[in-house]
């Protein structure tokens, strides 16, 4: 295979990376174009390339790190959910950035990452708990827990504050979940469907959504009720008897794209 064919075949995900770490399409292919370029002129770089997605990434890096360029403009060809991601990954360094993508969206090891940017995996570790630490910090919110069984409703108290943010009030009922929001508008809600009175939290979800967007995720015994085809079916929706790490999972992902539409 020529080395055209070889790296056109990661060029691609070479595109998507660029993109996110600069917050542009257009400055991104730039940056991929000057990689490129960079690979015309020089034949050993070239050579190179033939050994896979590492050696194209560390091109790009140096290209990259030599003239990096922050996009403080929303590029107008991003859908709500990037724009959201790109505005969290704004938040942490260029350096933790490319650490945090290289090894979660791009699926390089902490020690190929630590190859592409000229470091030690250690290093890579260490930038890569950073950032996620920063948008976690930058990420905390007041939390709604609407659930009619004491119990449940108390471990999801605990395991949100584990997470560092804040209850804003508990509901067993929906006239309840009314009196908390009129006080205080939550940045996400955890809803259980069937409420201790026979009301529905369905019912008392769409009051909270008619004051402004948030963040749902149900958490029901029930999600057959949820899963009828009748109306827009939640992105999030946990089954009862729930594993804490599903619902820690789809607390940062809500968070983290501040939305509960589903991902395109």
């Amino acid at each position: 295979m020529s080395i055209g064919a070889e790296v056109a075949a990661h060029l691609p995900f070479l595109r998507r990376y660029a993109r996110a770490l600069t917050g542009s399409q257009s400055t991104g292919d730039a940056f991929v174009k000057a990689t490129l370029e960079a690979a015309l002129a020089d034949q050993q770089l070239a050579e190179s390339l033939r050994e896979g997605r590492v050696p194209l990434y560390r091109a790009f890096n140096k290209v990259w790190s030599s003239a990096y360029l922050e996009v403080a403009a929303e590029d107008e060809s991003q859908g709500m959910h990037e724009a959201a991601a790109q505005d969290q990954l704004r938040r942490i360094t260029p350096v933790n950035r490319q650490a945090l993508l290289l090894t979660t969206v791009e699926d390089f090891t902490p020690a190929e990452a630590g190859e592409i940017m000229d470091m030690d995996e250690d290093d890579v570790n260490r930038l890569v708990a950073e950032a996620v630490e920063e948008i976690e910090r930058e990420s905390t919110t007041k939390v709604l827990i609407i659930e009619d069984e004491p119990l449940i409703s108390m471990q999801l108290e605990d395991l949100v504050r584990s997470l560092g943010h804040e209850i804003c009030g508990t509901a067993a009922t929906r006239t309840q979940a009314q009196q908390v929001v009129a006080e205080s508008t939550p940045g996400l809600v955890l809803a259980d469907i069937q409420l201790a009175d026979g009301s529905s939290g369905i019912d008392a979800v769409h009051d909270i959504l008619e004051i402004d967007t948030v963040p749902v995720i149900f958490i029901t015994a029930y999600p057959e009720r949820l899963l009828t085809g009748e109306r827009p079916e939640p992105t999030y929706l946990i089954t009862k008897p729930f594993q804490e790490d599903t619902v820690r999972a789809a607390i940062s992902q809500a968070l983290f794209f501040g939305s509960s539409r589903p991902l395109s």
